[in-house]
Protein backbone atom coordinates (compact mmCIF):
# COMPACT_ATOMS: atom_id res chain seq x y z
CA UNK A 1 0.00 0.00 0.00
CA UNK A 2 1.24 3.48 -0.84
CA UNK A 3 1.22 6.10 1.90
CA UNK A 4 -1.07 8.25 -0.29
CA UNK A 5 -3.68 5.47 -0.09
CA UNK A 6 -4.01 6.01 3.67
CA UNK A 7 -4.93 9.68 3.18
CA UNK A 8 -8.70 9.66 2.87
CA UNK A 9 -11.37 12.22 2.08
CA UNK A 10 -14.43 12.60 4.24
CA UNK A 11 -16.40 10.94 1.47
CA UNK A 12 -14.16 7.85 1.51
CA UNK A 13 -13.94 7.53 5.28
CA UNK A 14 -17.38 6.04 6.17
CA UNK A 15 -16.95 3.01 3.90
CA UNK A 16 -13.45 2.32 5.21
CA UNK A 17 -14.60 2.62 8.83
CA UNK A 18 -17.58 0.34 8.11
CA UNK A 19 -15.24 -2.29 6.63
CA UNK A 20 -13.01 -2.15 9.69
CA UNK A 21 -15.99 -2.57 11.98
CA UNK A 22 -17.34 -5.46 9.88
CA UNK A 23 -13.94 -7.12 10.38
CA UNK A 24 -14.27 -6.67 14.16
CA UNK A 25 -11.75 -3.82 14.48
CA UNK A 26 -12.44 -1.12 17.05
CA UNK A 27 -11.87 2.35 15.61
CA UNK A 28 -9.65 4.82 17.46
CA UNK A 29 -9.60 8.53 16.62
CA UNK A 30 -7.18 11.27 17.53
CA UNK A 31 -6.24 14.57 15.98
CA UNK A 32 -3.61 17.26 15.85
CA UNK A 33 -1.32 19.45 13.75
CA UNK A 34 1.67 17.07 13.77
CA UNK A 35 4.07 19.67 12.41
CA UNK A 36 7.71 18.46 12.58
CA UNK A 37 6.96 14.92 13.63
CA UNK A 38 9.02 13.99 16.71
CA UNK A 39 9.36 11.24 19.31
CA UNK A 40 6.48 12.65 21.37
CA UNK A 41 4.15 12.38 18.36
CA UNK A 42 5.32 8.87 17.48
CA UNK A 43 4.90 7.60 21.04
CA UNK A 44 1.47 9.24 21.38
CA UNK A 45 0.16 7.83 18.10
CA UNK A 46 1.53 4.37 18.81
CA UNK A 47 -0.15 4.35 22.23
CA UNK A 48 -3.42 5.50 20.65
CA UNK A 49 -3.32 2.71 18.06
CA UNK A 50 -2.87 0.08 20.77
CA UNK A 51 -6.22 1.10 22.24
CA UNK A 52 -8.09 -0.41 19.29
CA UNK A 53 -7.85 -2.08 15.91
CA UNK A 54 -7.57 0.87 13.52
CA UNK A 55 -6.31 4.43 14.05
CA UNK A 56 -7.80 7.43 12.24
CA UNK A 57 -5.81 10.65 12.60
CA UNK A 58 -7.63 13.93 12.00
CA UNK A 59 -5.01 16.35 10.68
CA UNK A 60 -5.45 20.11 10.85
CA UNK A 61 -5.22 21.82 7.45
CA UNK A 62 -2.61 24.52 6.92
CA UNK A 63 -5.25 27.23 7.36
CA UNK A 64 -6.46 25.81 10.67
CA UNK A 65 -2.90 25.37 11.98
CA UNK A 66 -2.20 29.03 11.13
CA UNK A 67 -5.21 30.08 13.20
CA UNK A 68 -4.08 27.99 16.18
CA UNK A 69 -0.33 28.64 15.97
CA UNK A 70 0.83 31.89 14.34
CA UNK A 71 3.78 31.42 11.97
CA UNK A 72 3.01 27.74 11.45
CA UNK A 73 2.83 25.19 10.00
CA UNK A 74 6.42 24.65 9.04
CA UNK A 75 5.50 21.73 6.78
CA UNK A 76 2.45 21.90 4.52
CA UNK A 77 -0.56 19.65 5.01
CA UNK A 78 0.39 17.30 2.18
CA UNK A 79 3.83 16.65 3.70
CA UNK A 80 2.39 16.24 7.20
CA UNK A 81 -0.29 13.84 5.94
CA UNK A 82 2.20 11.70 3.98
CA UNK A 83 4.59 11.49 6.94
CA UNK A 84 1.77 10.41 9.27
CA UNK A 85 0.49 7.90 6.71
CA UNK A 86 3.97 6.36 6.53
CA UNK A 87 3.71 5.25 10.16
CA UNK A 88 2.75 1.58 10.37
CA UNK A 89 0.35 2.16 13.26
CA UNK A 90 -1.64 4.92 11.48
CA UNK A 91 -4.43 3.39 9.39
CA UNK A 92 -5.96 6.57 7.94
CA UNK A 93 -5.32 10.32 7.84
CA UNK A 94 -8.14 12.78 7.15
CA UNK A 95 -7.73 16.55 6.89
CA UNK A 96 -10.06 18.95 8.67
CA UNK A 97 -10.17 22.73 8.52
CA UNK A 98 -12.73 23.55 11.19
CA UNK A 99 -11.66 25.02 14.54
CA UNK A 100 -12.28 21.63 16.19
CA UNK A 101 -12.52 18.04 14.89
CA UNK A 102 -16.12 17.64 16.12
CA UNK A 103 -17.67 17.15 12.65
CA UNK A 104 -15.02 14.55 11.83
CA UNK A 105 -15.62 12.74 15.13
CA UNK A 106 -19.35 12.72 14.38
CA UNK A 107 -18.59 11.19 10.97
CA UNK A 108 -16.20 8.52 12.30
CA UNK A 109 -18.16 7.67 15.47
CA UNK A 110 -15.01 6.21 17.03
CA UNK A 111 -15.08 3.47 19.62
CA UNK A 112 -12.16 5.17 21.37
CA UNK A 113 -11.30 8.89 21.32
CA UNK A 114 -7.75 9.70 22.42
CA UNK A 115 -5.80 12.80 23.42
CA UNK A 116 -2.70 13.41 25.52
CA UNK A 117 -2.84 13.45 29.29
CA UNK A 118 -2.58 17.23 29.24
CA UNK A 119 -6.39 17.09 28.69
CA UNK A 120 -9.09 16.05 31.13
CA UNK A 121 -11.24 13.44 29.35
CA UNK A 122 -14.44 15.45 29.87
CA UNK A 123 -12.88 18.49 28.16
CA UNK A 124 -11.91 16.64 24.98
CA UNK A 125 -13.87 17.74 21.93
CA UNK A 126 -16.19 14.87 20.98
CA UNK A 127 -16.43 13.45 24.50
CA UNK A 128 -20.25 13.59 24.47
CA UNK A 129 -20.50 12.02 20.99
CA UNK A 130 -18.31 9.05 21.91
CA UNK A 131 -19.78 8.49 25.35
CA UNK A 132 -23.36 8.63 23.97
CA UNK A 133 -22.63 5.64 21.74
CA UNK A 134 -20.97 3.66 24.55
CA UNK A 135 -17.39 4.36 23.51
CA UNK A 136 -14.36 5.34 25.56
CA UNK A 137 -12.51 8.62 25.89
CA UNK A 138 -8.93 8.00 26.96
CA UNK A 139 -5.82 10.02 27.61
CA UNK A 140 -2.31 8.71 27.14
CA UNK A 141 0.90 9.91 28.80
CA UNK A 142 2.99 12.33 26.79
CA UNK A 143 6.76 12.03 26.49
CA UNK A 144 8.20 14.89 28.55
CA UNK A 145 10.42 17.38 26.81
CA UNK A 146 9.18 16.88 23.25
CA UNK A 147 7.15 19.49 21.39
CA UNK A 148 7.29 21.11 17.99
CA UNK A 149 7.32 24.54 19.66
CA UNK A 150 10.41 23.54 21.65
CA UNK A 151 12.16 22.27 18.50
CA UNK A 152 11.34 25.49 16.62
CA UNK A 153 12.60 27.61 19.52
CA UNK A 154 15.86 25.64 19.66
CA UNK A 155 16.43 26.04 15.93
CA UNK A 156 15.75 29.77 16.10
CA UNK A 157 18.07 30.19 19.10
CA UNK A 158 20.92 28.50 17.23
CA UNK A 159 20.70 30.75 14.18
Amino acid sequence: MWTKDKILTREQLPAVVAAWRAAGREVVFTNGCFDLLHLGHVDYLEQARHLGGALVVGLNTDASVSCLKPGRPIQDEEARARILAALAFVDAVVLFGEPTPLALIELVQPDVLVKGDDYAPESIVGYDVVMARGGQVRTVPLVAGYSTSRIVAKIRAEQ
